[in-house]
């Protein structure tokens, strides 16, 4: 009789499982927001096209802002309060929008200040995540965690928002985003799990003299001053704001020029992330780049 469970490596590991499952949580709930908030403006609020590409734009910006410093931050913290306060946090700011809908007071403004400080949890949660699995498995585990990681990763680029179109659909963009609240309040229980002693790090002031602006203004320096580095931060970062603001202006027009529905909407972004990892795949690279030379032929 077949197992069930896979019995080897960190399948058996409780630790880690607790930490991937509140990862992948994590993964889709972001997923879920990036869809919902957008929807609340454009449904409920009635927001401009302007204005949700100005949401799209504050939701962003915590990652320009504050993804250096938080590795500064997370390098001298324990990682799990780190992961538990992201998760409840996002919890709270999230529940705060079916609150508001429910009395009648939701505005627009709540919304830029929601979708800014969930970026924020989110970038410390990603950030501390991704340097926690080191302390909580064996060296020699530390590839296949990683795998495990990066796989609920690129599953929640690629169904979260066909999940998050379908809780739109059936719950309305509010009570989507409660679902939401909820599942990270999960997130943060599986973290809450986790029994794994961390050492304790050195505090700032056992570490040499170096302050946290020093180390701050070091990175930023080695980072800067590496031609390939100083490109590929430029390029991920020109790319990934100008994907966020042309993210909003189509979801404005699907829904109010298309007319399309909420769980359409998802499956056509969905259809989108399934495209990109396809292209993203060697054998998918080959040919789209085959093809390409095959139209730019002198026959054609």
């Amino acid at each position: 009789m077949p197992r069930l469970w896979p019995t080897g490596g960190l399948w058996r590991h409780p630790d880690f499982l607790k930490l991937w499952s509140a990862t992948t949580i994590s993964q889709f709930g972001s997923q879920v927001s990036q869809l919902a908030l957008p929807l609340v403006a454009i449904l409920i609020l009635d927001a401009s096209t302007f204005e949700v590409a100005a949401l799209a734009t504050v939701e962003f910006l915590p990652f320009v802002l504050f993804t250096l410093p938080a590795g500064v931050w997370v390098d001298r913290l324990p990682r799990r309060p780190i992961l538990i306060a992201g998760d409840l946090g996002r919890a709270a700011l999230l529940l705060s929008i079916p609150i508001a809908y429910v009395a009648d007071i939701l505005t627009l403004g709540q919304l830029f200040a929601v979708g800014f400080l969930v970026g924020i949890c989110t970038v410390f949660f990603d950030v501390a995540y991704q340097s926690y699995l080191p302390a909580l498995v064996e060296r020699n585990q530390i590839i296949d965690g990683n795998s495990k990681l990066e796989i609920s990763r690129s599953s929640a680029q690629i169904s979260g928002p066909g999940l998050a179109g379908l809780l739109v659909e059936i719950f309305t963009a509010p009570y989507a985003i409660l679902v939401d609240a909820i599942s990270f309040l999960g997130s943060g229980f599986c973290v809450l799990g986790i029994r794994k002693y961390e050492e304790r790090r050195p505090a700032a002031n056992d570490r040499d003299s170096s302050s946290l602006w020093t180390e701050l203004k070091e990175g930023l320096r080695f980072v800067l001053g590496n031609p390939s580095l100083r490109a590929q931060a430029g390029c991920t970062a020109t790319s990934n704001f100008f994907s966020n603001v042309l993210f909003a202006i189509i979801l404005v027009y699907i829904v109010r020029e298309l007319e399309l529905s909420p769980g359409v909407i998802g499956i056509v972004f969905s259809a989108g992330g399934a495209g990109s990892l396809v292209a993203a795949s060697p054998r998918g690279a080959s040919r789209i780049a085959s093809a390409s030379g095959r139209r730019r032929s002198p026959s054609g």
